[in-house]
């Protein structure tokens, strides 16, 4: 066999690196870096991704103009096949590179696994159509960019900062000398503004290690079998125009089923495009010259799904019955009054239908204010963003959460605008409350108020304190209307454990049922 100087599969590999490195670029610049503004395309991921795309489409019942890049990944599939699987996909780029840590320990052809995926993805968009928009759970953008966003990039500041500053209090001056600017070069280059912390960060990056675990069951065992996008792929890339003829007149080597990373290769080596990434590995390892990729006519080769028809319409009946099980629940009825969304976040049914659970608000977020909820919004609201004031709160003039957004589930705002869009309201607890509870002076929350006239004011009262001295303290209390819910009071509140003003959702701009009650109003 006459080798080729550059093998083919060279040039995916390469692909694979430029694309991991350019995602890993986006995912850096999802920060805040000084500026209100981001000017890199850092959401483009998810707006080119088909799964999310019509997930979202389904649920919100109309186009979004944001996500309709996503047609290009289509179009592209249907012409060279599963061309995304294999060439561009961070996720499986991940999982390649992970092959060699977590090696295949089933040497088997293939598992019984491979339907699931065209049924999740059958269920998944049924429950986008019905009520139950839950993509972003197993879409692999979301998952990957969730798992670092969440984890390993907090994760990492924390190591790098505590390895530096070990090495700038106990090692050497001539060692300081090296590691200082090192430490400078990555605060600049790679590592985020400030060291942020989220809920559900193990969850996040158990996840992810699930999957690359997966690798000792099946090479590629989340793309074949789970990864209900590859699914969407592989129905798009039935007959495409480009097409892997195998060599069915060849000897009985098996090399191209030993090393085809999608099993996508039968015993009459076949190569089916439902599975085919073309990773071009086949062709490169073929001893004989045989397997070739060109465009034309599949030779009478008919793809298999191998689908059963009852589980099939278990999926569909899934998918169309679980929302109006969900509809059932207490806080269908009754919301968790701490569920505040960001600035920008449309109604809560459009918000959730919308949102890819991919992080990329948290991650941006200035005051790590905004956190990935579990279950306080239900099953379909887990990992989507929730403001956690005692945590952190919303910057006055800070707009990115929308900028970052793929989908338009948070709006992006204008400065001015988003400076009087109410997201919450925040209330005294007077038994916690140092001036009310132990006639304490405290002005810390007033002063910390972002709004040009104070949303918190006082009155000037006079109170027994903790000596049994009777004294005049200033007494704070909210002003309605000038209220934004920011957070900034909660979180600067000096009280330990639990804050003596808390936020709530109550009064937000995007929900007209949650108003305040007017002053001088009597409620029955």
């Amino acid at each position: 066999m006459k080798k080729r100087k550059f093998p083919l599969n060279y040039w995916r590999r390469l692909s694979q690196i430029v694309s991991f490195i350019l995602f890993l670029f986006l995912f850096i610049k999802t920060d805040y870096s000084g500026s209100d503004s981001i000017d890199y395309a850092v959401n483009i991921l998810f707006r080119i991704d088909p799964l999310l795309a019509l997930c979202a489409f389904l649920a919100a019942g109309t186009i979004i103009t944001l996500m309709l890049p996503a047609i290009v990944t289509l179009v592209v599939t249907f012409i060279l096949g599963r061309f995304f699987c294999g060439w561009l996909c961070p996720m499986g780029t991940l999982l390649d590179g992970c092959h060699r840590l977590v090696p295949q320990n089933n040497k088997e052809y293939g598992t019984n696994f491979r339907p699931f995926k065209y049924y999740l993805l059958v269920f998944l968009l049924m429950g986008a159509l019905f009520g139950l928009p839950v993509a972003g759970y197993f879409d692999p953008f979301s998952i990957l960019v969730r798992g670092l966003a969440l984890s390993m990039y907090p994760a990492l500041n924390s190591l790098s900062t505590d390895f530096f500053t070990f090495t700038y209090q106990q090692a050497p001056g001539w060692v300081n000398a090296i590691t200082e600017p090192v430490y400078a070069f990555l605060k600049y280059s790679i590592l985020p503004f400030h060291q942020k912390y989220f809920d559900l960060a193990i969850f996040s990056f158990v996840i992810l290690l699930i999957i690359i675990l997966f690798e000792r069951m099946e090479r590629r065992f989340f793309c074949r079998n789970i990864c209900p996008l590859g699914g969407l792929l592989a129905i798009t890339a039935t007959k495409p125009l480009l097409r892997g003829h195998g060599g069915s007149k060849c000897d009985k080597c098996k090399n191209c089923r030993d090393i085809c990373r999608m099993g996508a290769i039968d015993e009459e080596r076949q190569i089916s495009p439902l599975d085919c990434n073309l990773c071009l590995d086949c062709v490169d390892h073929c001893p004989t010259n045989k397997i070739t990729f060109r465009f034309g006519k599949p030779l009478g080769y008919k793809p298999v799904f191998s689908l059963s028809r009852r589980s099939f319409l278990s999926a569909i009946a899934a998918g169309v019955t679980l929302p109006f099980v969900m509809k059932t629940r207490v806080i269908a009825k009754r919301p968790d009054p701490f569920l505040i969304r960001p600035p920008g976040a449309l109604p809560e049914d459009d918000f959730l239908g919308r949102c890819v659970r991919c992080g990329e608000c948290m991650k941006v977020c200035i005051g790590n204010a905004l956190q990935p909820t579990f279950l306080k919004a239900g099953l379909a609201g887990m990992f989507s963003p929730v403001l956690k004031a005692r945590l952190g709160y919303c910057e006055y003039n800070c707009t990115l959460c929308g900028q970052v957004c793929p989908t338009g589930a948070i709006s992006e705002l204008e400065v001015n605008k988003k400076r009087i869009v109410k997201i919450g309201h925040a209330w005294f607890d007077k038994n916690r409350c140092l001036p009310f509870a132990k006639g304490i002076p405290c002005i810390v929350c007033e002063e910390h108020c972002p709004t040009p006239d104070k949303a918190i004011k006082f009155r000037l009262a006079e109170v027994i304190n903790s000596k049994g001295e009777k004294v005049t303290v200033k007494q704070p209390y909210v002003v309605d209307k000038l209220c934004i819910g920011c957070g900034i009071c909660e979180t600067k509140c000096p009280v330990p454990g639990q804050a003596a003003i808390r936020v709530t959702s109550a009064g937000e701009s995007r929900n007209p049922s949650n108003r305040l009650p007017n002053t001088g109003v009597t409620i029955y």
